[in-house]
């Protein structure tokens, strides 16, 4: 008669395991992500470290050292604020007006930021997809031509402000928002000629792009604002914002054709063969079929492309326009607050950053959005 192998009882085991308190997921995260190996140990005690060394005199200089209302009650505020030793607040309240607007009239600056206030709430309103109608388009239709009224004037009672004295912050969003809204469709052409088999056509926009390409964003604005007028008729002038806005949407086409001709080669040989079948015309089957599908694959690089471009406006103070940053630098000119330089480049570091990283996560939004069909 043989017998059963003796089992190992794990009835108590279970029972020391039941007995033990799990693990809070908190904790259970921080062990498998920051300490689930000797280097991500150190790694993480390193980060820790430098957050210690780094925030609290970051904080200190922001929050609880800086002044602002003490120096308002003074009789010299500035001399109050080079005693402290935190940030000088009351530079930006004295200032905020000029760095935002520039040297637009004082009295006047309601105008413009009106029509930042339009602009800004129709580009709201054109990122909810429910709103896209007919009636987004005429508010946009109508909007412009009132945006241009507020900022010259001349008209309907309103004082003429010649572009000489624009500047600030409407400066530095309309120049990006009519460069891109030019340069985008003139760099998905460029880009479809790029790809075009009739060789004048890809001789010219490779030639174009290469060209534009080749050289900085600075020489394109000097040539634009400082050259070009040489070659006019005698007594022909144009405007220098003009000039400015026309170099930027030339340098900005350029960098959007090779983006949107990336999205272009990114797409399979089939869906070019598919819209063949289909018996569709060249701008039927780019307009239908190949164009949706490469831009929806382009969304990041443009995303890229439009931020940078619009941090680029700053580089028109070499011509003379005054933008955002330039109203900053100007504001730093004056003899009693001379010397507020890590205030004044804060203030208008946090409207760039509020402007880019809101650009930013609609972009990751649509992408997803768009990515439904083709999600894994």
């Amino acid at each position: 008669m043989s017998t059963a192998p003796d089992t190992p009882d794990r009835s108590s085991d279970r029972r020391d395991t039941a007995r033990r308190p799990p693990t809070p997921p908190p904790v259970r995260w921080v062990i498998n992500n920051l300490f689930n190996s000797w280097f991500n140990g150190l790694l993480t005690v390193l980060l820790l470290w430098m957050l210690l060394e780094l925030v609290p005199p970051i904080l200190s200089w922001l929050i609880f050292d800086s002044v602002l209302f003490s120096a308002l009650g003074a009789e010299e505020p500035a001399a109050v604020c080079r005693q402290a030793d935190g940030a000088c607040w009351a530079f930006i309240h004295e200032w905020w007006r000029f760095i935002i607007f520039g040297r637009y009239t004082f009295d006047e600056q309601w105008r413009p930021a009106l029509a930042m206030i339009l602009a800004l709430g129709l580009l709201v309103a054109s990122c909810d997809r429910r709103l896209w109608s007919k009636w987004l388009l005429i508010a946009w239709v109508a909007a412009l031509p009132l945006i241009g009224v507020l900022m010259r004037g001349g008209i309907f009672g309103l004082p003429f402000v010649p572009t000489t004295s624009w500047g600030g912050l409407p400066l530095t969003l309309g120049l990006a928002f009519v460069g891109l809204a030019v340069a985008f469709p003139l760099g998905v052409v460029l880009a479809l000629g790029r790809r075009s088999t009739m060789p004048a056509v890809r001789g010219i926009c490779i030639g174009y792009i290469e060209l534009i390409r080749g050289v900085p964003l600075i020489t394109i604005l000097f040539m634009a604002s400082v050259l070009f007028p040489l070659f006019m008729p005698r007594g022909v002038t144009i405007d220098q914002l003009l000039r400015a806005q026309i170099g930027m949407i030339l340098f900005a086409s350029a960098y959007l054709a090779e983006v949107v001709r990336g999205g272009l080669q990114a797409l399979p040989r089939g869906q070019y063969e598919a819209a063949d079948s289909l018996g569709l015309r060249y701008w039927q089957k780019m307009r239908l079929i190949i164009l949706p599908q490469a831009l929806r694959i382009s969304i990041p690089p443009l995303v890229n492309t439009f931020i940078g471009f619009f941090k680029d406006t700053s580089l028109v103070i070499i011509v003379g326009l005054v933008d955002l940053l330039a109203a900053a630098k100007h504001a730093l000119t004056n003899p009693e607050w001379r010397g507020f330089y890590q205030e004044s480049y804060f203030f208008i570091a946090v409207i760039y950053f509020l402007f880019c990283y809101t650009l930013s996560k609609y972009s990751q939004s649509l992408e997803r959005r768009l990515n439904v069909g083709t999600r894994r």
